[in-house]
């Protein structure tokens, strides 16, 4: 247990960053699930508007730390991947 205040605050906070920080990559996750849903059911059109509406919620979550750029960087080239290949299908 913390002794100094200044320890008791931090974990206070930590805490409440824990909140928001699950709160952020479980919008992310949600984001990137409606790319693959589309994907798999081979709605092409559905998922480029899937995409677009990801890579925002992909990078805003590099920007604010929950996820590294360059764990971005390779979700948005695989989604981007298979988008263009559900394309290219048809």
């Amino acid at each position: 247990m913390a002794n100094h205040k200044s320890a008791k605050t931090r974990i206070r906070r930590n805490e409440r960053r824990a909140v928001i920080n699950g709160n952020r990559m479980s919008r992310i996750r949600t984001y990137v699930k409606k790319v693959m849903t589309a994907v798999e059911a081979g709605d092409a059109k559905a998922a480029d508007e899937a995409l677009r509406a990801a890579q925002p919620e992909l990078y805003r979550g590099a920007a604010k730390g929950v996820l590294k750029k360059k764990t971005v960087a390779r979700k948005m080239s695989r989604l981007s991947a298979r988008v263009k290949a559900l394309k290219t299908q048809k």
